[in-house]
């Protein structure tokens, strides 16, 4: 039984959940064990756990192998407290599993995680507003009507509309393309573009598009320096001086030009715990709480690494500026420190990518609720945000140029109907056109004099020719 591929969809954790415990359960050997003078059947340690569940983790696409030991020590915690395993006397319910030769066991039966239940969702498509739809809270009932003083004039009109006459009229709304209506355009084709790449009949089981804000998708795109970071209106929400110096520092080491202060020994691991007590302590992580799903649903792409980073521009784009913002300078950082051959170990037990991973996966993607997985998930997606960080991050140039013309076709429409005779003059029709400019006839060919001749024959002897 192998651990199969979980693609994009609602309740992906959920799926990942039941899947890793159903391939727990059904291929864990199990064995007899010694302890205090008696046996046990059908038992394991919890170093034999650890050890074959982490080379489970390792070697599956869904998580990968950046899977630690510690992640798989804590994943079996929650084995424990969930009564996926219970110790060889029947206790389950504390997190007091240790890597250690203490005997565990399966229950009789191991209840899986039960999926949540959300009201059913209609099968459509995100629905862009369109130019005849009238304005939000008009409507025909809800025109005011002037009273009327009937006479013998006005009781003709209405005798001629009602033996058909004279063509009822109505009321036609003239839409003007103002600020909200664009902000709707971007929110609705950005939203359309997601559901499109994770091949689902909708998002809201994925995200909540109630809070999907059109102006941050805008500002993510347009409001950008030269190297492609999100410039911030209210400064008040960058970063700390203190915390922009430090990542100037260690993603620059050794050549800190803007340091002041003197080095010494282990002075790089002092800078690098400041930046990661300052992310640590961050009240959301930064691809916030309501996007966890949609994220989460975009990591079941990851073995077609083109279309996931496709997604991932397009999840961005949905985050707040200042999130966004911290995210590219965190990832840049990290990067750059990554590939920095000079720099000393910030950690002797981990390598630098493995704590880079460790350190700053949890503040950028967490669930708000526990999830069982959310530390798997967010080192899987912290690593493949590592290597592929400067496309991820940048804005998609094909959504982009989809919205653009889309707004620029409603503009020129809105032109069209408020002043025809104006658009006719200045972008004339085929037919206006071929009044003005009439076709000239085309001249005949002209006929060559070999071409009324016979066709070349070959040469043939004759008489004259002979010796």
């Amino acid at each position: 039984m192998e651990h199969r591929i979980v693609g994009p969809g609602p309740y992906r954790a959920t799926r990942l959940w039941n899947e890793t415990v159903e391939i727990f359960r059904a291929k864990m050997p199990l064995r007899k064990h010694r302890c205090r003078f008696k046996s046990y059947e059908h038992c394991f340690t919890a170093a034999e756990a650890v050890d074959w569940l982490h080379e489970l983790l390792r070697c599956s696409q869904n998580f990968g192998p950046e899977v630690t030991r510690k992640q798989t020590v804590q994943l079996l915690k929650k084995f424990l407290k969930n009564h996926v395993i219970e110790d060889i006397k029947g206790k389950w319910g504390q997190e007091d599993f240790e890597d250690n030769r203490h005997l565990y066991r399966f229950p009789p039966s191991s209840p899986l995680k039960p999926y949540p239940k959300k009201p059913p969702y209609q099968k459509d498509v995100i629905k862009f507003p369109e130019w005849n739809d009238p304005p939000p809270g008009t409507s025909q009932e809800n025109i005011p009507v002037r009273p009327v003083v009937m006479n013998s004039e006005m009781w003709y009109k209405r005798h001629s509309i009602a033996i058909g006459e004279v063509p009822a009229c109505r009321l036609v709304h003239r839409r003007q393309l103002t600020e909200a209506n664009v902000e709707e355009i971007w929110k609705s084709m950005t939203l359309s573009y997601l559901q499109k790449i994770l091949g689902l009949d909708s998002l809201e089981e994925v995200l909540d598009i109630k809070l999907v804000n059109s102006k941050f998708i805008i500002h993510n795109v347009y409001s950008v320096s030269k190297q492609g970071v999100v410039i911030l209106d209210d400064k008040s929400k960058e970063l700390p001086h203190w915390v922009l110096s430090a990542m100037k520092c260690l993603a620059n080491w050794p050549n800190c030009s803007d340091l002041k202060q003197p080095m010494y020994l282990g002075f790089e691991k002092d800078v690098f715990k400041t930046i990661a007590d300052y992310y640590g302590h961050l009240k959301e992580p930064l691809l916030t709480f309501h996007l966890f799903d949609a994220f989460v649903s975009v990591l079941g792409l990851l073995q077609k690494e083109k279309v996931a980073v496709e997604a991932f521009q397009i999840c961005c784009l949905l985050l707040p500026p200042e999130n966004r913002r911290k995210l590219q300078l965190l990832m840049r950082m990290m990067a750059r420190i990554c590939l920095n051959k000079e720099m000393p170990p910030l950690c002797d037990g981990f390598g630098t990518r493995t704590l880079m991973v460790q350190t700053f996966s949890r503040c950028i993607l967490c669930s708000k609720d526990e999830v069982d997985l959310d530390e798997l998930l967010a080192a899987r997606l912290v690593t493949f945000l590592m290597d592929n960080y400067q496309e991820i991050l940048k804005v998609p140039l094909a959504l982009q140029t989809s919205i653009e013309e889309r707004v620029a076709h409603l503009r020129r429409v809105q032109f069209q109907k408020s002043y025809p005779e104006v658009y006719q003059e200045r972008f004339p029709t085929p037919e206006s056109e071929a009044l003005l400019f009439p076709e000239k006839p085309k001249p005949k060919p002209q006929l060559l004099m070999w071409a009324l001749k016979k066709p070349f024959q070959p040469f043939q002897r004759t008489r004259s020719f002979r010796m």
